[in-house]
């Protein structure tokens, strides 16, 4: 039976970067991937039970010990995702596959959002253009060597992307409260810091509210404060509460869960576990939190700095374990910082983006071990949407960059976790830039 006219293409561009992922990972796609943390906590609720079965955790990489027992810490959203494969094939279930194929939806999602931009007048983007911004996120992106690793850390950001786009289109104009609280409460069972992103919702909210008699926001010359308080008199403040009581119902609902969740493992309803990972920087965790403005500068070097480390000798190239910038891996996110056009749904995603960007910024680590700072997943399906209603024409400089941003996303998806001569073997994080 042929899908209906809208899906098509949509579910091409699932079947293209399905079928690509699943071609990078080459031999890789058989077995087992070395950190299969979701397999085991898939397999733990399918035995009735929190604790991993057995009580003996495959390898020693962030698994958490609490009360003698052995737990994955991590959020337990993907781990019901690939739930009814290990039902299935067991722990043996070919997770890097699984991920490769299920990566398929964050790029067609992706396109799915960019065009209700355009069909809504946010955007004036072609089809073209959408799908040029599209292929940007799915290759020209760290989504790109995310997608074909399998692992816990990676097959994170691999749910999360696609809830994100999916949150985004039920926030736009607040249309969807109850759908859109609960696609940000699953965002937040797979990556809490995206909790954040509810500030999307509340500004649609605000902006859905304003009554039609509401006087046209002031001119871009005029203060920033009196822009915003010119708009919010324009707002009715009780369906804009309505909206956002609907919206966080579910939210709350999820939230209970969670805690729930988590009360049941380690005895205390806001413990997910990180605070019990045996790992050799527990101390830095104990003394300042997962956290901490403590962590900033260090996690703001990678976030801008990470460079390739250069050498007259082979390999030739070699990269840190904390990663690459964002700025070399995706250099078309510049341009998120000089829109030629605004409104209240840049706004709404920028001011979505920015937070929960520093909040990551603050974590105890940098996205270690990494090709490139995948952190910036969180709210990357963002920076794409921002790309597209910033209204630059894409010329040819936009297209040279995406080839170079392809390529470069390419050699690390390739090379990562696999050609182990391209990245610093240093184990301690504690190196960071070339050593002189």
């Amino acid at each position: 039976m042929l899908l209906p006219a809208r899906l098509r293409l949509p579910a091409l561009v699932f079947v293209v970067c399905a079928g690509c992922y699943v071609a990078t990972l080459g031999p890789r796609a058989r077995g087992t991937s070395d950190n299969a943390h979701f397999v085991h906590l898939a397999n733990s609720f399918l035995h009735g039970q929190l604790s991993v079965v057995g009580n003996r955790p495959p390898g020693d990489n962030d698994w958490a010990q609490f009360g003698g027992r052995w737990y994955v810490s991590f959020p337990p959203l993907p781990a019901l995702v690939i739930l009814p494969a290990v039902a299935i094939w067991g722990t043996a279930v070919w997770d890097r596959l699984f991920w490769a194929i299920f990566a398929g939806l964050g790029p067609g999602l992706v396109f799915v959002l960019l065009r209700r931009l355009r069909e809504s007048g946010r955007s004036e983007r072609t089809l073209r253009d959408d799908l040029a911004f599209t292929a940007l996120f799915a290759f020209g992106s760290v989504y790109y060597y995310t997608a074909v690793q399998g692992t816990v850390w990676f097959a994170a950001h691999v749910v999360a992307c696609p809830l994100i786009a999916l949150y985004l289109l039920c926030a736009l104009d607040a249309r969807r409260p109850l759908l859109a609280g609960l696609l940000l409460g699953l965002c937040f069972l797979t990556r809490p810091t995206t909790l954040l992103l509810g500030v999307v919702f509340a500004v649609e909210a605000l902006q859905a509210s304003r009554h039609a008699s509401a006087p046209p926001p002031l001119a871009a010359d005029a203060s920033v404060p009196s822009r915003l308080v010119a708009w919010l008199r324009g707002v009715q403040l009780r369906p804009a509460l309505i909206r956002c009581v609907w919206f966080a119902l579910p939210l709350l609902l999820v939230g209970g869960v969670a805690m729930w969740f988590n009360k049941a493992r380690f005895d205390d309803p806001f413990e997910f576990g990180h605070n019990f990972l045996t790992v050799r920087w527990r101390g830095r965790i104990d003394k300042w939190g997962l956290f901490n403005y403590h962590f900033l500068a260090k996690n703001l070097s990678v976030f801008l700095a990470g460079l390739p480390w250069l050498s007259a000798t082979a390999p030739y190239l070699r990269i840190s374990r904390h990663g690459l910038a964002l700025w070399l891996t995706t250099p078309q996110y510049l341009g998120v910082l000089w829109p030629k056009r605004e409104s209240v749904t840049t706004i709404a995603l920028a001011l979505g983006a920015a937070a929960v960007a520093l909040l990551d910024l603050c974590y105890q680590n940098s996205g270690w071990i990494q090709f490139g700072y995948r952190f910036s997943l969180d709210y990357s399906v963002l920076l794409v949407a921002l790309l597209a209603l910033g209204g630059r024409k894409l010329g040819p400089a936009f297209y040279a960059l995406l080839v170079f941003a392809c390529a470069v996303n390419l050699f690390g998806a390739i090379t990562f976790d696999r050609v182990e001569r391209f990245y610093d073997p240093d184990g301690t994080q504690s190196v960071m830039f070339q050593p002189d």
